[in-house]
């Protein structure tokens, strides 16, 4: 089941009791601020999580991924293609 654009378990998620998110799939902008590029991404090319895309992994889900504070040193990106693996990518 796709939790997120990017990857991330939501149920695995710190912030997910702490700030009542219900996960982007869920929601029209994240609770950290006015908008996320992966998630307007993925919603522009139509697709469930950045798995679908062609560029993927992206220069961004990259960033994102090893980023130093917020960073899962890559395990979002291998949910992706896990849920790629299972045929879960386009939106439609």
């Amino acid at each position: 089941m796709i939790e997120s654009r990017c990857g991330i378990l939501c149920n695995e998620c710190n912030y997910k009791e702490d700030v009542n998110c219900k996960g982007c799939l869920n929601i029209d902008k994240p609770f950290w601020g006015e908008k996320c590029p992966l998630k307007s991404c993925c919603e522009e090319k139509s697709f469930l999580h950045c798995g679908g895309c062609d560029i993927f992994p992206c220069e961004l889900l990259e960033k994102f991924s090893y980023d130093q504070e917020q960073g899962d040193d890559g395990k979002r990106i291998e949910q992706c293609r896990k849920w790629m693996k299972e045929g879960e990518s386009n939106a439609n």
